[in-house]
Parts: C-alpha cells; structure tokens; sequence
C-alpha cells in the first residue's frame, strides 16, 4: 500500500460560537467542542483511508483557553501516523475574536479512529509518509503514545483478572 502525505487528510472546521453552545458564564461548552473536534478528526480519518472511520480512543482533550460567545472556533485535523487499521488524528483548536482579529490556541486532543467495512471489521489503511520536520515529529511521538496506549490496556486487562 502506497504511503500518503498528511497533507492528504488535512481538515478545517469553522464554527461560530453561538448562544445554545455556551454555559452560563458565556463560554463554549467543553462537550460542544468535544463534538466538533470528533467530527474534525473522523473527516480526517476518513479523507486517509478512504473508507469508514469510527473513534477507537480519545487519549486527551487539553483545554487552555476559553472560548467565548461570538467567537470564531476552527477546528484543525490531519493523520500524525497510521498503523495497520488505526490513525492517531491530531487536532488543535483556535479561537479567533472576530472583533480585534486576534487568534490564539485554545485546544489540542488525540484521537485514535479505526477504518471498518460494512460489518464493523477493521480494513487496513495506507501509511503516512512525512514531509516535513514537523510531520516527522508527529509521526515519531504517534508511535510512542500509541506504545503507551497499548501499555496502558494490557495493564487495566491484568487488573480486570485480579
């Protein structure tokens, strides 16, 4: 299977932030922005592989900054490293005051997704071939979280048979 370029499965969301989507002190709710950076890095998933994506594992969900009501949120996501049928999808999120045009990072996650067919099987997907440093470097910390995802299943599996 032919490698592809991050690049390939690159994803811009773009929402404004609305009254429905905020809590009572004005600012978006942490699960509406969950949503939309699942939304984000399934379209990732699914521009790399071509094929059906559902969400594996969430490792982390970081929030800095607050984003306010009338802000502009976009949503970025592209594939660090594909395994044989699961994508590490990392996204950042931006906040942008549409009033002074100031942009700061307010968000970053990593998400796990996994290609299936019509059965809910896993299919394989195309590896990701780096471009760049900055892909390199994602590729590179891809791996060692997914070694330590996987440490971290083998160690909760032991605990479940004590």
């Amino acid at each position: 299977m032919n490698g592809k370029l991050p690049s390939e499965s690159y994803v811009i969301m773009t929402n404004l932030v609305l009254p429905n989507d905020t809590n009572q002190l004005g600012n978006l709710l942490g699960g509406r922005l969950m949503h939309w950076i699942d939304i984000a890095a399934a379209l990732a998933a699914m521009r790399h592989s071509s094929k059906v994506c559902v969400t594996a594992s969430v490792d982390v969900i970081n929030f800095f900054e607050p984003i306010k009501l009338g802000h502009v949120v976009k949503v970025l996501a592209t594939v660090n490293r594909a395994f044989s049928t699961s994508m590490e999808i990392g996204v950042k999120v931006y906040r942008e005051d549409p009033l002074n045009g100031v942009e700061v990072h307010s968000s970053s996650a990593y998400l796990t997704f996994v290609a299936i067919d019509q059965y809910g099987k896993p299919l394989s997907v195309p590896p990701i071939t780096p471009n760049s440093a900055e892909e390199l470097r994602r590729f590179e910390e891809a791996a060692i979280r997914r070694a330590q995802r996987l440490q971290n299943r083998e160690l909760m599996k032991a605990n479940r048979s004590k």
